[in-house]
């Protein structure tokens, strides 16, 4: 159906979804099973479920309220129309953000990403690995070491450059990171690069002064370069559930977040903070990471997301 590359794909999603899919879907699944009717209790189960699998009360609520309405419309719904509703309802909530992939076009030249998050979602790791996929996608690249605090941040990426055949740009241990932004572009645009990934120390988010301490770095890439951020990634941790929820809602009002990368969701049952997320913060999901291998970075897709909660 996907082909041979795109059914490699799915497999590696499927299994890295395993967790949530027997925790949510499994969950799912008892309680629609044999069910002849659709009744109020059904929909009580139902929005238990949801809430407590991290999915968010908000979206939950909506979920439950358009499976009220579909109901009331139809009359009669089957255990197996409910399920298929609530796959609908999930992909509709997603739908909207699809990415189109590395080898899409880009806004800018060069195309410039700021990746923000705290410590220990795998940032760096993802910077690395999005270096290599678009460096397969046949895109020039450089990365900018701007985590000038966490000296092994700028050896994790040099390891990742080489491997990615990017460039790196950094200064010393402490340095400015505002200043490392500043001289990537300026190398970037000096080489012709088609893609800038700056690499950011791991904020943490309750500290106003390092919240700051991003949008200066926002400012000198929008004063250095039109458009520049293009994109502002911020990378989450799937096991935290709800509280990445309250990260990604005060990244966004630093330094107005453009996209998310949801990483460890081969580690975790909380996969069903996506739907939350991207629903009531109307920031897109563009990658996730379902795995530690280099195709385990993936495009986010929500039918191929659903499919794999389903398989």
């Amino acid at each position: 159906m996907f082909g041979k590359k795109s059914k490699s794909r799915q497999e590696r999603l499927e299994r890295g979804l395993g967790k949530t899919r027997t925790s949510l879907f499994g969950r799912l699944n008892r309680l629609i099973r044999g069910r002849d009717t659709v009744d109020d209790a059904v929909l009580d189960e139902l929005e238990e479920v949801l809430v407590t699998s991290d999915v968010g009360v908000k979206t939950t609520l909506e979920i439950v309220r358009r499976i009220q309405e579909r109901v009331a419309r139809d009359r009669y719904v089957s255990s197996a129309e409910l399920e298929q509703h609530i796959r609908e309802e999930i992909v509709r909530l997603l739908h909207d953000h699809r990415h189109q992939g590395f080898g899409s076009p880009l806004a800018g030249n060069p195309h410039v990403i700021m990746i923000v998050g705290v410590n220990g979602v795998g940032k760096t790791t993802t910077v690395g690995k999005m270096a290599y996929h678009y460096a397969q996608a046949g895109r020039s690249v450089t990365i900018g070491a701007a985590d000038t605090f966490r000296a092994a941040a700028i050896e994790q990426l040099e390891v990742w450059a080489q491997r990615a055949g990017a460039t790196l740009i950094k200064q010393r241990h402490g340095a400015d990171p505002a200043s490392v932004a500043y001289d990537t572009v300026q190398s970037a645009m000096a080489r012709g690069t088609d893609v800038v990934l700056i690499d950011t120390a791991g904020r943490l988010h309750t500290r106003t002064s390092l919240m700051d301490e991003l949008s200066k770095i926002k400012r000198v890439l929008g004063r250095q370069h039109q458009g520049a951020p293009h994109e502002v990634l911020l990378v989450l941790d799937a096991s935290i559930g709800q509280n990445a929820m309250v990260q990604a809602a005060q990244f966004s009002r630093s330094v107005n977040v453009t996209g998310l990368v949801i990483t460890k969701l081969d580690g975790t049952a909380k996969g069903g903070i996506i739907i939350g997320i991207s629903n009531e913060l109307k920031i897109p999901v563009q990658y996730i990471g379902v795995g530690e291998q280099l195709e385990d970075l993936q495009v986010f897709d929500a039918q191929r997301f659903v499919a794999a909660l389903y398989a």
